[in-house]
């Protein structure tokens, strides 16, 4: 029996290499799927309002398919390890009852002892040791699954609905008309009671309050990010919930105080709203927002990784180069989140 132990333990280590290399080829695939999955969330509104959500996927997608690649291989192997292991299993088996016959005959053993003991034995420590396994696992799995299929299932107030109006083109005039609104998670505090602004197109409107007055929130309805509880956003004249959501967002440029780059380039994040742009417009979009300067003195220039959420630059140059991104774009209107505060600073400075 004990002469069966050292070729298990071998067999086992070899399978567990083979687990461990084919597991290290798709662990980069599902680490590199986690950090788009991250970074989409934590720029969810920078995404949508460029109507990046395809793109996303599309990165998502083809590094899940790496990493089911690597789990095809990853499941052969478990399977060739399970044959193995059942080889070695069963020929104990077959020792036991040759080693037993030999005992039933010089020692007087009856079969219903030699058996007994086998199947105690082995037949019990296996089951006990493939159930304690699997009990943990069933449970993580049961309250993943409901997490899972809670998120699944949550309806979303503002969907992605392919129907609604698409124009040729809109003016940019914009108006918040007898607005209610108060955000979902602090529904007893009400951020507007009635508030009304109108912009006129071609013109340049600031909105100056204290922190916490609602000037963010301008721009997340205007985005149409949250719809009010009561009254109109209006884009040329037009209730903003008739546009279709795609179409209304490729009309607005957006730029956020604390722009969210992506772990790329600057060139494709740039271009990220406008794929197709040129190496002239993107350079053009750079100077407009006196980006071009800092930029050209990479070593790389615009084929520059910034790092993730755009480490590698610092607060001012992520503002600019978030600026560029919305020129580029083209938008009839431009919302800027206190876009500019760490670059006015940086200037002053």
């Amino acid at each position: 029996m004990l002469s069966t132990i050292p070729p298990s333990i071998v067999a086992a280590g070899i399978v567990a290499k083979m687990l461990s290399k084919i597991s290290n080829q798709g662990l980069p695939s599902y680490s590199d799927a986690g950090d788009i999955v991250e970074q989409t969330i934590s720029s969810i509104r920078t995404v949508v309002s460029f109507n990046g959500e395809k793109k996303a996927i599309a990165l998502y997608n083809n590094l899940i398919k790496k990493a089911y690649k690597g789990a095809v291989k990853e499941g052969a192997v478990q399977g060739f390890g399970m044959g193995l292991l059942s080889l070695l299993y069963f020929s104990t088996f077959g020792l036991i009852i040759w080693y037993g016959s030999k005992l039933s005959v010089t020692k007087g053993y009856s079969g219903a002892d030699i058996l007994n003991v086998m199947f105690a034995i082995m037949i019990g420590a296996r089951s006990l040791g493939d159930a304690t396994p699997c009990i943990a696992s069933f449970e993580e799995g049961r309250v993943a699954g409901n997490r899972l299929f809670k998120t699944i299932k949550r309806r979303q107030e503002i969907d992605y609905d392919s129907t609604g109006i698409v124009l040729d083109d809109i003016k940019g005039e914009v108006e918040l008309k007898d607005v209610f609104f108060s955000y979902p998670g602090r529904p007893d505090q009400l951020i507007f009671d009635g508030f009304s602004v109108h912009v006129p197109s071609g013109t340049t409107m600031a909105i100056v309050g204290e922190s916490r007055s609602g000037k963010s929130t301008v721009i997340n309805l205007v985005e149409r990010f949250y719809d009010p509880q009561a009254g109109e956003v209006l884009i040329d004249g037009m209730n903003i919930k008739s546009f279709r959501l795609d179409w209304i967002r490729e009309k607005i440029g957006l730029v956020n105080q604390e722009p969210l780059l992506f772990m790329t380039s600057i060139r494709e994040n740039i271009t990220y709203g406008k794929e197709d742009a040129a190496f002239e417009e993107i350079k053009r979009a750079a100077e407009i927002a006196n980006a071009a300067s800092f930029i050209e003195n990479f070593p790389n220039g615009y084929d520059t990784t910034v790092g993730q959420g755009g480490a590698q630059l610092s607060g001012g140059q992520k503002q600019r180069i978030a600026i560029a991104r919305a020129i580029l774009k083209n938008p009839k209107i431009l919302l800027l989140d206190e876009a500019t505060s760490a670059w006015i600073w940086s200037l002053k400075g």
